[in-house]
């Protein structure tokens, strides 16, 4: 009877040991899709633009490091300009950075170089790849209901920042015929995009909202359309109050 008990004990305790082990493989293996990411236009650094104090922070422009209000310090980001495909890893040398909310981040002219990003268009994706750091959320009110869903929808379109005309080598970009929408988010249950409508309507004085059926589980709630910046700026602005992390502006070819 002694015996077996202690073949049972050592036998439970590989079975711990190994879990363990599994568990502490498993960690390491990091998935970008599960990761933190956002499309968007980035700032190029310019010493103009900090002197003009638009962006409030000095950055080495030899270097691979941005600036992003929303991943801590020293995380590590993969950039990769939209327009070609190509390419880089960077790290954050800052969060507290301040600089126009429209843009996604600040990056360096070395890594602008790199990417050959158009200075009409710097289009670009953020991906996290770093395990040892984390997306940094604002605390904002969800529902209940969409806790617990997975899905995420495709993103469509690009996002449009401040277009402002004192922004040194930031170049405009004209809307003519082309419309605009704040996408707010993407919901499960139309229910919820509902009670987002209620939410907008109650908080701020936005007039332009509507849902979009992308599917049956997929409701989008956006903010316009516009046909001019000023006022898509303004709604954007109007928007952050609701406290949704990841923003949107969406460009309706």
């Amino acid at each position: 009877m002694n015996c077996k008990k202690i073949i049972l004990i050592l036998t439970l305790i590989f079975i711990t040991n190994c879990t363990t082990t599994i568990q502490k493989n498993n960690k390491n293996i990091i998935s970008i899709e599960d990761q933190y990411s956002n499309k968007g236009f980035t700032m190029i650094y310019d010493e103009d633009l900090f002197k003009k104090k638009i962006i409030s922070k000095k950055i080495d422009n030899r270097s691979y490091l941005i600036f992003s209000k929303h991943l801590k310090k020293n995380s590590s980001v993969k950039l990769t300009n939209l327009l070609n495909g190509k390419s880089i890893i960077a790290k954050v040398k800052s969060n507290s950075a301040e600089f126009p909310i429209f843009y996604n981040s600040v990056i360096t002219e070395r890594i602008s170089q790199d990417l050959e990003i158009s200075i009409n268009e710097p289009y670009i994706e953020i991906q996290l790849i770093n395990n040892e750091t984390s997306f940094i959320a604002k605390k904002s009110k969800t529902f209940d209901e969409e806790k617990n869903v997975a899905e995420k929808a495709p993103v469509d379109g690009i996002i449009i920042n401040d277009l402002n005309e004192n922004k040194t080598n930031q170049k405009d970009i004209k809307a003519e015929d082309i419309t605009y929408s704040v996408k707010i988010a993407d919901f499960y249950y139309r229910k919820s995009a509902e009670q987002m409508l209620n939410r907008i309507k109650e908080e701020t004085k936005i007039k332009k909202y509507k849902i979009i059926k992308l599917s049956e589980t997929n409701f989008r709630v956006i903010l316009g359309p516009y046909n001019d910046i000023k006022t898509l700026e303004d709604s954007y602005n109007k928007a952050t109050v609701l406290n949704f992390d990841n923003l949107e502006i969406l460009r309706n070819d």
